[in-house]
């Protein structure tokens, strides 16, 4: 049985479509206090799969309180899925007295479960954390699905070196293109210039690939130079579509013609999802 959160429902409904396993019927509850409630109904599945990603604190307890439930209700196996982990991105401790959030936010989460799943984390020693150790699902090729199939000498390019593997990924299921990344060259003090590394971008449609957008800031300083050098057309692929505050208008400005994310975060921008490569691994 699938027991999906309430910001990962569509999710949630596409795994239990893709394993053709029976979707709980949640009720999410909020106390005057604040404090959070779930109820799973009447179930008592041999394995219960728990799928909600963790963007907020709040979605942190929510998980909490579905593999609690999972077990209360009798599941002999719980294995929860953690489609886009929070916290994720600090992996040590950058500063004298700094806490290893992913390290905190994993255990947590190991407390209660037999298998976890994370889709595309930004940092995979992250898995680590977990006991027992998590796997990372490489979903990374479901966003050439939505892309146009006539790109134009279709460049793919990932936001530094580091993250070429994931602009491959994503061009090998588009077909075909080149793969390059930006690189910073720092100007003055204060001032930094983006550049792609070797190709050119002139008339090509241009793919940037990263793993999460969050404010836009940087993407969008990225593509302003794809522009200025007369890229045909800029697209964005991204596998968790944060996007928070004003990201997807500094996208827009910045000259996007078309953004696409998948169902880690339910956005407008979420046209494809990772269900399939989940189920691979249930």
């Amino acid at each position: 049985m699938i027991l999906g959160g309430s910001c990962t429902q569509s999710l949630a409904a596409a795994l239990a479509s893709e394993l053709d396993e029976e979707l709980a019927l949640v009720d999410y509850e909020r106390f005057p206090d604040g404090e959070l409630k779930v109820n799973v109904g009447d179930v008592a599945p041999d394995r219960a799969v728990v799928v909600a990603s963790t963007a907020s604190s709040d979605a942190h307890v929510e998980c909490l309180q579905l593999q609690d439930a999972a077990r209360e209700a009798g599941a002999s196996e719980v294995v929860t899925v953690v489609p886009y982990m929070g916290y994720a991105r600090q992996d040590e401790a950058f500063t004298a007295g700094d806490p290893v959030s992913a390290r905190a936010v994993a255990r947590a989460l190991s407390a209660n479960t037999d298998r976890v799943l994370t889709v595309n984390p930004h940092e995979t020693a992250v898995c680590e954390f977990f006991e027992p150790t998590a796997t990372a699902v490489d979903a990374a090729g479901v966003l050439a699905d939505p892309l146009p199939g006539d790109l134009g000498e279709p460049l793919f390019l990932a936001p530094d070196e580091g993250a070429c593997d994931l602009a491959e990924t994503v061009r090998d299921a588009y077909g075909h293109g080149d793969v390059d990344h930006f690189v910073k060259h720092r100007v003055s003090g204060d001032e930094v210039e983006i550049t792609p590394s070797d190709a050119t971008v002139a008339e090509r449609d241009v793919v940037v690939v990263d793993d999460i957008v969050a404010t836009g800031t940087t993407m969008s300083e990225s593509i302003a130079v794809l522009r200025e050098r007369d890229a045909a057309s800029v697209s964005v692929a991204t596998v968790h579509p944060l996007f928070a505050a004003n990201a997807v208008t500094k996208l827009r400005r910045a000259g996007v013609s078309r953004i696409v994310g998948t169902d880690t975060l339910e956005r407008p921008q979420s046209v494809v999802s990772v269900a399939p490569a989940i189920a691979e691994h249930l």
